[in-house]
């Protein structure tokens, strides 16, 4: 599909959507603004201008991950329990609050409890946002607007704008100092405050309230569920690396690592102008499951594909293909993979615990990524020839395609 058609496409389906599916879709696109004007500058910041050692850089930034991605689950469930609306504002009142004291922080605990408050925020609003697109989106589907992926891909899409936007606002803003950056950040939240204090409802019908109590034991129960966390987070690992194993790659290849940034935006560019085609013609083709398999082989091919180049040791433009050939088939197989889970889930949450099971599937998957980083760390410091780590992270999204319910439910064209 041409770009044209693409955009048309997503004005299509932007035109179809109720207000209230906008404003949760405006809001992931300014979320992500906000936050990674900020985010991609922290590391230097904490390195270089306040001068702190390295373990501890990586401390911080751990703990901002866990905070947020590691209790994602507790927000899902005060979502279930109290609505969308007051989990949100409290999240952007955090986030506010957390930008604002980085921006002036200084000391180490100042430092670690401003990224804590700034990863709480996002466990806050997140799970309570992405739940309820996801509600809408099957309700709008069981009407007849069309498939629930549609909506979420759209979802998806502005997060990658946001992502996309972001850094280049939040580099133009470095010129002045890290703490504009801050600031600027926190006036974006801000923004959001005010417009969803306006146009949040108070109560959003059709979403029943239920006690946090009683929850989780069920959770822990539900094989399908858990088997899906267990496949989504082999893609959240897979995708880790374009942090972890790109880097090291890109550097070998060309020197430096300055092809980084073009090849981050080529991901994010492929999934704004894409990413609604290409579900588009998943819908009439594939069930969930089938999206997600077609998914993790295209991601596993990505990782096979630097594994199967790295052993020539090729350098300058040449040894940038196989890096930029991984981007693009991971990017394809996040296209196929994140709107699939995310539809998925309602399907295996029971009434009222939506908020919970999307909470609890991004913790899972975070606990996952952790694990599963720390373990690709030993094999890049473990002498073994450079191929291997890329053959082993191939292996783990084909390993996760045995993890995957049988049946999913299917989708409405």
């Amino acid at each position: 599909m041409t770009a044209p058609s693409a955009a048309a496409s997503r004005r299509r389906t932007w035109a179809h959507l109720d207000p209230l599916l906008r404003l949760l879709i405006l809001t992931q696109l300014a979320f992500n603004v906000g936050f990674f004007a900020v985010l991609p500058f922290l590391s230097e910041h904490l390195g270089g201008s306040l001068g702190l050692a390295g373990w501890l850089v990586g401390l911080v930034l751990g703990l901002r991950t866990f905070s947020q991605q590691g209790l994602f689950v507790v927000g899902g469930a005060l979502a279930d329990r109290y609505g969308v609306r007051p989990v949100v504002l409290t999240g952007c009142v955090l986030r506010i609050a957390g930008f604002g004291w980085l921006g002036y922080a200084h000391d180490t605990w100042q430092i670690i409890a401003a990224v804590v408050l700034i990863g709480f925020a996002a466990a806050l609003f997140s799970p309570a946002v992405e739940s309820e697109v996801a509600r809408q989106a099957v309700a709008r589907e069981e009407a007849g607007g069309g498939p629930r992926t549609s909506v979420l891909a759209l979802f998806t899409v502005a997060g990658q704008a946001g992502a996309f936007v972001g850094p280049l606002i939040g580099a133009l803003l470095l010129a002045v100092d890290f703490r504009t950056v801050c600031l600027v950040g926190a006036g974006v939240f801000v923004l959001v405050l005010a417009g969803h204090a306006r146009l949040l409802p108070q109560h959003i019908p059709g979403r029943a309230r239920v006690t946090v109590k009683g929850g989780l034991g069920p959770l822990l129960r539900n094989g399908r569920f858990l088997a899906l966390c267990g496949a989504y987070g082999a893609y959240l690992l897979a995708y880790n690396q374009l942090y972890q194993l790109l880097p090291d790659e890109v550097e070998r290849a060309a020197g430096s690592q300055a092809p980084l940034a073009w090849l981050f935006a080529l991901s994010s560019l492929l999934v704004v102008t894409t990413q609604l085609p290409v579900t588009r013609w998943v819908a009439d083709r594939l069930d969930l499951r089938r999206s997600m398999t077609g998914g993790l082989l295209l991601i596993a091919a990505g990782f096979a594909v630097v594994a199967l180049a790295r052993p020539a040791g090729w350098t300058g433009t040449a040894g940038l293909l196989p890096a930029a050939g991984f981007v693009v088939l991971l990017t394809l197989g996040q296209m196929l993979v994140a709107p699939a889970a995310r539809a998925w889930v309602p399907d295996l949450a029971p009434e009222g615990r939506l908020g919970l099971y999307t909470g609890a599937m991004s913790s899972v998957s975070g606990l996952i990524v952790l694990v599963g980083s720390a373990a690709t760390g030993s094999l890049l410091d473990s002498g073994l020839p450079p191929a291997v780590p890329w053959l082993a992270l191939a292996a783990v999204p084909v390993l996760a395609l045995v993890l995957l319910p049988r049946r999913a439910v299917p989708q409405a064209g």
